[in-house]
């Protein structure tokens, strides 16, 4: 089997994709799932390279959330333009410094920010039922550049996390409602992730392979999740995200620091 995975890891491995997919084209946060699950199935490898290969997986979920989205959700070219281009030159930075991170620093730098999206949010459970018009289009396109970038850098440097972070900038600061707002960020984090994979894969290497085969599950769980969010919107799937994301916050917490 790929990267000597047995049948049953690999069965696994793709239904933590899917369900990653699946949570991500939601509501963001599938790297939540997926990274961790990832890093400790190669707990022995560089982990840089590990998320890299995770992020190749999520990169095919993204996508396709982000045609989906697109084709149903109308969002300003503009504004998006303004979004992706930063955020692909901060990705780019930060995982070019991500290589440069002990892997126990980088490690507990993950859990630390599950930690702390997850308890934002638990604690903002109705953020993004509507759009507010907050800011004019000039100004929107400042804070969606602002924070492309910043995002961006910590996409490359960590990654789990991203899309919420996209979504909490988008409903929290720039006032769109849940569903524009992921339509948004499913473009901004597939940008995110090419720049890191490509950063990564020219200074350090990824399991491009392993990466292409759990693609596949992970493209299936961004389209069923973006059409269920399309569909039936986005509150259905918070006490599941929430319960899984606490489970692998225990698990990955454990793994750091009593294995």
């Amino acid at each position: 089997m790929l990267e000597n995975l047995s049948a049953l890891n690999l069965a696994l491995l793709g239904l933590a994709m899917f369900s990653a997919g699946f949570v991500d084209a939601i509501a963001g946060g599938g790297g939540l799932i997926q990274t961790p699950a990832m890093l400790l199935t190669f707990a022995d490898r560089n982990p840089v390279s590990v998320v890299a290969t995770s992020k190749t997986a999520a990169f095919f979920g993204t996508t396709t959330a982000a045609i989906k989205y697109r084709k149903s959700i109308k969002t300003d070219p503009r504004l998006l333009i303004a979004m992706v281009i930063p955020a692909f030159i901060g990705a780019s930075f930060g995982a070019h410094l991500a290589s440069q991170i002990s892997p126990g620093s980088y490690k507990s730098s993950i859990l630390f920010i599950m930690v702390a999206i997850f308890i934002y949010t638990l604690a903002n459970p109705d953020l993004g039922k509507e759009q507010i018009e907050k800011h004019s289009p000039r100004k929107l396109k400042i804070i969606g550049a602002i924070a492309g970038l910043a995002i961006g850098f910590y996409d490359g440097l960590i990654g789990p996390g991203t899309g919420t972070m996209l979504m909490i900038a988008l409903v929290a600061i720039m006032g769109f409602a849940f569903v524009g707002a992921s339509a948004i960020a499913k473009v901004v984090n597939a940008t995110t992730n090419l720049a890191s994979i490509i950063v990564v894969g020219l200074t350090i290497g990824f399991m491009w392979k392993l990466g292409l085969v759990l693609g596949v599950a992970n493209l299936l769980g961004g389209y069923t999740g973006s059409h269920m969010a399309i569909k039936k919107g986005s509150s259905f799937i918070r006490i599941f995200y929430l319960i899984v994301t606490g489970l692998l916050i225990l698990r990955l917490g454990y793994s750091l620091y009593f294995e």
